[in-house]
C-alpha cells in the first residue's frame, strides 16, 4: 500500500474524529442548555408554589374576613317602617282608646309586619322590626273631634304615648305645622336605610305628594334597589303612586289603617239633632246656664270666674246636679255671639280661675263632650263616659276643657251653641305669645285677642 493510500485513510478517520468531537460539543452544550433550562424552571417553580400557597393563604383570610363581616351583617338584621300620617291613619278604634289604643296599634302593627316578612321573606330570620310615624298631631287631634271620633283631644296625646311606651323600636313622631315636615323627614330615613347593609327591607307608607313620586323614581334607577322596598297602602294612592306601586311590593293593613281620611261630621249632626231634641237627665228646676247680665254694652270677658267646689262628686243636695240637657231649651232661649271692637268671637271664660287638679281630674274622667254639652253624641261607638251626673263646677269645667280645643272657624264662628275655644285660653289681650310657644294647637291669630266686649251678634 502506497504512502498516498495511507493519507487518505488518515485523512478520513481525522475527519470522522472530527465529526464526533463537534457532535461531543454539540452534545455538551445542549445538555448545559438544558440544565440551565431545568434550573430556570425549578426556580420558577418553587416561585409559582410559594405564591399559590400565599395566595392560598390570603383567600382564606379574606373568606375568614367576609364571614366574619357577613356575621357582623347578620347580626343585628332590621327592618324599617315609615309612615306618613297624611295618608296612613289608624282606625278610629285605636284612636280612642287613648294609651290602650296606641298601646294596640302598635301591637297589632309590630304583628302585621312580622307575619309579612315571615310569608314574603323568607331569607330575612328573626329581624328587629323599627317603626317611624310621623304625624301632625295638632292637625290629626282636629280632625278627629271634627269627625265625632274622639271629644278630648288630649286621648290622642295618650295615643301616642301609648303607641311609644310600646317597642323600643317605635316612634310616633309630632312634626308639627310645617307642610312639607312628614315628607322630608320619610325621605331622609329611606335613604339613610337604603343602603344601610343591616337593613333587610324599608316598608314606607306614604301620601300621594310628589316628594315620594320623586324617591319611589329615583329608586328605580337601580334594579339592586327594588328588592329593599316595599310599599304601605293606607288611604289609596293617586294616579301617580299607583302606577309606580307596580314595580314595588305592595300591601295592605285594613284592619288596622283607614282607607279615607277624617270626614267632619259637625253640619249633618247638628241638623239631626235640631230635628230630635231630647232630654238626657231627669229635668232640675235649676237652669242649666244661668244667662249672663249685662248692665252696658262695653265688658269684659274674663270678668266671669268660675267657683270650683272642694266637696265630692256626689253633693248631698239633688239642686246641685245640672241635669238639663235639652236642645229644645237651648233652643229656645235668644242666640248671641259676643264680639269685640275688631269682630272677633269673645267667649266668657277665665281660665285662671280654674284649678289645674280640678282639670286633669276632669279629663281622667273621659266624658263626652259631645253628649255633656251639645245634648247628643254623633259617635255611636263611643268610648267615653255618658252616664255620670255633673255638678255645676263639673259642667262649668267640662266647658273651660273642651274650649282648650281650636275651633275650626276661629275667631269668626257664629255658632252661638259652639263648644270649642276660639281664643287661646293661655294667652293674655295684646300678647301674640303664650306658654306652649310654636307648639300651640291654636293659631297665631287666636292669641293676645281683646276680651273687651263692645257688640253682640244675634243668631
Amino acid at each position: 500500500m502506497t504512502a498516498r493510500a495511507y493519507f487518505e485513510r488518515y485523512t478520513q478517520l481525522t475527519s470522522i474524529e472530527q465529526k464526533k468531537d463537534d457532535l461531543i460539543e454539540e452534545l455538551i452544550q445542549r445538555v448545559t442548555e438544558l440544565e440551565g433550562a431545568y434550573q430556570q424552571e425549578q426556580l420558577d417553580h418553587e416561585r409559582a408554589k410559594r405564591f399559590n400557597r400565599d395566595i392560598q393563604l390570603h383567600e382564606i383570610e379574606l373568606m375568614e374576613q367576609i364571614s366574619r363581616t357577613k356575621a357582623i351583617m347578620n347580626r343585628e338584621p332590621f327592618v324599617i317602617v315609615l309612615l306618613d300620617g297624611d295618608g296612613i291613619i289608624f282606625q278610629e278604634e285605636f284612636l280612642q282608646l287613648g294609651e290602650r289604643g296606641g298601646q294596640k296599634a302598635a301591637k297589632a302593627l309590630y304583628s302585621a309586619i312580622e307575619a309579612y316578612i315571615a310569608a314574603s321573606f323568607s331569607s330575612i330570620v328573626s329581624p328587629k322590626i323599627m317603626a317611624k310615624m310621623f304625624v301632625n298631631m295638632k292637625a290629626l287631634c282636629e280632625s278627629c273631634v271634627r269627625g265625632g271620633i274622639t271629644t278630648d283631644p288630649s286621648v290622642l296625646d295618650e295615643f301616642a304615648r301609648g303607641f311609644n311606651g310600646s317597642f323600643p323600636l317605635f316612634d310616633l313622631v309630632d312634626v308639627g305645622v310645617g307642610k312639607d315636615a312628614a315628607h322630608d323627614k320619610i325621605k331622609e330615613s329611606f335613604h339613610l336605610y337604603l343602603y344601610n347593609c343591616h337593613c333587610h327591607q324599608i316598608f314606607m307608607g306614604c301620601s300621594d305628594e310628589p316628594a315620594y313620586t320623586q324617591i319611589l323614581e329615583d329608586t328605580l334607577t337601580d334594579m339592586k334597589l327594588l328588592g329593599r322596598v316595599s310599599l304601605i297602602e293606607g288611604i289609596p294612592f293617586g294616579r301617580t303612586l299607583d302606577s309606580l306601586k307596580t314595580h314595588y311590593r305592595s300591601t295592605k293593613f285594613p284592619e288596622l289603617f283607614r282607607d279615607s281620611k277624617i270626614m267632619p261630621v259637625w253640619a249633618p249632626w247638628k241638623a239631626a239633632v235640631a230635628t230630635n231634641p231630647r232630654s238626657l237627665l231627669t229635668p232640675s228646676p235649676t237652669p242649666l246656664v244661668t244667662p249672663l247680665s249685662r248692665t252696658s254694652s262695653n265688658t269684659t270677658a274674663t270678668s266671669i270666674s268660675i267657683p270650683i267646689s272642694s266637696g265630692s262628686a256626689n253633693p248631698s243636695s239633688p239642686d246641685e246636679f245640672q241635669v238639663v240637657r235639652s236642645k229644645s231649651n237651648l233652643t229656645s232661649r235668644s242666640k248671641t255671639v259676643e264680639r269685640n271692637k275688631y269682630g272677633q268671637r269673645v267667649d266668657r271664660l277665665d281660665f285662671k280661675t280654674i284649678p289645674r287638679e280640678e282639670v286633669s281630674r276632669m279629663k281622667k274622667l273621659k266624658l263626652c263632650n259631645f253628649h255633656f254639652l251639645q245634648g247628643e253624641c254623633p259617635n255611636e261607638n263611643c268610648h267615653h263616659d255618658h252616664s255620670r251626673k255633673l255638678t255645676k263646677n263639673e259642667y262649668l269645667i267640662l266647658t273651660a276643657i273642651a274650649r282648650m280645643t281650636p275651633c275650626r272657624y276661629g275667631l269668626e264662628c257664629n255658632d252661638a251653641e259652639c263648644m270649642y275655644g276660639h281664643r287661646c285660653p293661655q294667652s293674655e289681650p295684646g300678647k301674640k305669645e303664650c306658654y306652649w310657644g310654636q307648639s300651640c294647637r291654636f293659631d297665631t291669630a287666636a292669641h293676645g285677642v281683646d276680651t273687651n266686649i263692645v257688640k253682640v251678634t244675634k243668631v
